[in-house]
């Protein structure tokens, strides 16, 4: 297992070690003992989800309003999609910048998003599903978010945008400027 950090503090890609053959392949997905000595980072995952999503499904950004902030594990099992986070934290030095990888069942990558971030992901493929494991629980009630197509964000999301495919709820998200007037989240060193 490779833990690659990125430029963005506590946001690291993961790829696991991929035993193939013609049978087909074994990976150990998650090892709480290796992610914390390769990370430094101590989270104990409490809820694991699971999406299926057509082709143009974008899904996000989310967060959750403190004290239900989450961080996740997410990968996909079936299918491509590009994953894209925000940095929320106030006083971090990639606040209010985005990232974004391509996460497929072929490249088995993972991204572990910390705690002050906004999620979100729009499916490539013709379909795909999504996992994501979870450190804290799911509070309907401080489900926030940032609007997709936010301009300042300039998000890539690689699909025509007559072709994204958005929830009501998600297209009703505020911008990012209204959600970091809120200081929702302070970076932590």
């Amino acid at each position: 297992m490779e833990f690659i950090k990125t430029e963005f503090p506590d946001l690291w890609i993961i790829e696991p070690k991929v035993f193939g053959d013609e049978r087909g392949f074994f990976l150990e997905s998650f090892h709480q003992h290796k992610f914390e000595e390769a990370t430094g980072l101590k989270n104990t995952f409490i809820q694991d989800n699971h999406s299926k999503s057509a082709y143009g499904v974008l899904r996000g950004l989310h967060f959750q309003k403190p004290p239900y902030t989450q961080a996740k594990l997410v990968r996909v099992t079936q299918g491509e999609v590009i994953d894209v986070v925000v940095d929320l934290r106030q006083g971090s030095p990639t606040y209010g910048r985005s990232f974004s990888i391509v996460l497929s069942a072929e490249n088995k990558k993972q991204l572990f998003v910390p705690r002050g971030f906004a999620h979100g992901f729009a499916v490539l493929s013709e379909t795909a599903e999504f996992l994501y494991k979870c450190d804290n629980i799911y509070a309907p009630s401080h489900d926030s978010g940032v609007i997709y197509h936010d301009t300042s964000l300039a998000i890539d999301w690689q699909i025509a945008q007559d072709q994204i495919l958005v929830s009501a709820k998600d297209q009703a998200l505020p911008t990012l400027a209204e959600v970091l007037a809120q200081n929702y989240f302070v970076y932590e060193q």
